[in-house]
């Protein structure tokens, strides 16, 4: 089954068209910048990331010595910034992905929070903060009581939702729990009309292979980078 996505420009800038769409309730705003709250997720954005202008209001967003974390094809420098570090990654979307509720899926709540920080130190699928719940549903598996596996939703451009916080305890893997849950989150989405996507570090080559074997398609290499202020 193929399936009809919608405008995809808005991936380019995904996080830009978050905290100015869905995400603006939650947005930190000057001028061409935005940020989430630290509490929430680590992402600064740009309208514009080859204008200089909105670095500048980068700059006076996060202050004086700041650090931020941008995602995207980025310049390389601006007056004013440096390069901190930087990681490829890949972007990922739906073309033919099996969506699926699951009966052992269960919806996490911020009461969950201190399991799902201790579930993400140990695994370290990426970065979630106390308040990263807020973005959007995040679905987990149990087993004995415990978290085993969760996934849920980031990012929210117009007509799209990513699919983030994939990980699962190293005591339970092997049992397709992730699949379980990716289909269960894109399910949600879909019952939306939206399309899921996801963000991945281009070196984890085992989750690609289980993405594009599940139903997404590789759309554009991407990179996870870090400016410090000067």
């Amino acid at each position: 089954m193929t399936i009809v996505t919608p405008d995809q420009a808005v991936l380019d800038n995904a996080i830009w068209h978050s905290l100015t769409g869905t995400h603006a309730h939650l947005a930190e705003v000057h001028g061409r910048a935005a940020r989430y709250p630290d509490e929430v997720a680590q992402f600064y954005a740009l309208a514009d990331p080859d204008d200089p202008r909105a670095w500048a209001d980068l700059a006076t967003l996060a202050g004086p010595g700041a650090e931020v974390a941008v995602a995207g094809p980025v310049p390389a420098a601006h007056p004013g910034w440096e390069p901190a570090d930087e990681i490829p990654g890949v972007q990922l979307v739906d073309v033919a992905l099996r969506a699926e509720p699951s009966a052992s899926a269960v919806r996490l709540t911020a009461s969950d929070v201190p399991e799902i920080l201790d579930l993400i130190e140990r695994t370290r699928p990426g970065p979630f903060r106390p308040r990263t719940i807020e973005l959007g549903t995040y679905l987990g598996i149990r087993r004995d009581g415990a978290l085993a596996a969760m996934a849920g939703e980031r990012l929210h451009p117009p007509g799209w939702t990513e699919i983030s916080a994939v990980c699962t305890d190293p005591a339970y893997r092997g049992q397709g729990l992730a699949t379980i849950l990716v289909r269960a989150v894109a399910a949600g989405i879909r019952s939306r009309g939206e399309t899921p996507f996801l963000h991945t570090a281009a070196a984890n080559a085992p989750a690609i292979r289980l993405y594009e074997s599940i139903g997404f398609r590789l759309r554009r290499t991407t990179t996870f980078a870090r400016y410090r202020r000067l």
